[in-house]
């Protein structure tokens, strides 16, 4: 997969739908006070989310043994490793479905306590899942609406009379919601029954709905999972267009090498719960860990 990179996807203006404006770097790569700027001329800010000495089991089983790393403002941060590595549960951890038992999560500097999956969608951060969690008989814009749902404020009594605040409250959501309808491409379904859809649609209104919460941190569970080339290609300009439009910091985990490499400033590699590499790209494509956890080792 290499025909999507870094700033060729459609919208380079700078312009985003929720009124911001991306920055661009000097063109150096400088990683002093936590920042840096890549080599195609982006800004990263500090770290947003941090891991710290993470261990989580289930009975004796141990999914994620003593890993730390950090995930940058404005970066697209990989979570890689073989099948049964420990990816999803640390991406649960990350979103607060899993309370680790030993470690600490970070965000945004502060400590976070042990929370429910709604408190963390309040601090800013939403998702998307490997196996798609949508509801499939409700049409592609009612699905998409629910990512609104942690900034609407009315109660459920002024949301029924649907007047007044209740009224605009909806109206202004609604349009935030076209706008991202718009920016994904899926103008066309936007009335149709998910259940109607094909399975890489089906993936974009993930997005789409994930996006309309206007995340500080996107995580996306294997985004690629079960597309063709052509939905491949799609699915990688439209997450390089959300992180330059949006500034939108995301993490993801993917098993498709070429997605990895093209999309990620830097990649976390974990192997039977461990984290065995993390850098650049380029950096761990030549970690010899790496590539004997994927090409696997002789034992002679």
């Amino acid at each position: 997969m290499s025909g999507w990179r870094r700033n060729e996807g459609r919208n380079a203006s700078g312009g985003d739908i929720y009124g911001k404006k991306k920055q661009q770097g000097p063109g150096m790569n400088d990683m002093s006070g936590g920042n840096y700027v890549t080599e195609d001329g982006r800004k990263i800010g500090g770290v947003l989310m941090e891991m710290k000495n993470i261990t989580l089991r289930f009975g004796g089983v141990t999914a994620i043994k003593d890993i730390s790393f950090d995930i940058h403002e404005g970066e697209i941060r990989a979570i890689i490793g073989p099948n049964g590595a420990g990816k999803s549960s640390m991406l649960n951890v990350i979103s607060g479905f899993y309370n680790p038992q030993e470690g600490e999560v970070f965000f945004r500097g502060s400590k976070r306590p042990p929370m429910k999956p709604y408190q963390v969608a309040n601090q800013g951060i939403a998702r998307t899942f490997q196996n798609i969690a949508l509801f499939e008989g409700m049409s592609v814009l009612d699905n998409v609406m629910t990512g609104r749902l942690t900034q609407m404020k009315t109660n459920m009594l002024a949301q029924a009379i649907w007047k007044g605040k209740a009224e605009r409250e909806e109206v202004e959501n609604r349009e935030l919601v076209e706008k991202v309808i718009d920016f994904l491409e899926i103008q066309a379904i936007r009335k149709t029954p998910v259940g109607r859809l094909p399975y890489g649609l089906k993936k974009r209104v993930e997005l789409a709905r994930a996006l309309a919460a206007e995340p500080k941190l996107l995580l996306l569970d294997e985004p690629m999972a079960g597309m063709n080339v052509e939905e491949k290609e799609d699915m990688s300009r439209f997450i390089l267009d959300v992180n330059d439009e949006f500034s939108t910091t995301i993490a993801l985990i993917e098993h498709d090498m070429g997605v990895v490499m093209d999309l990620s400033d830097r990649v976390v590699v974990m192997d039977y719960g461990k984290k065995i590499g993390d850098g650049t790209p380029d950096e761990v494509r030549n970690n010899q860990d790496v590539v004997d956890a994927y090409l696997g080792v002789s034992h002679d």
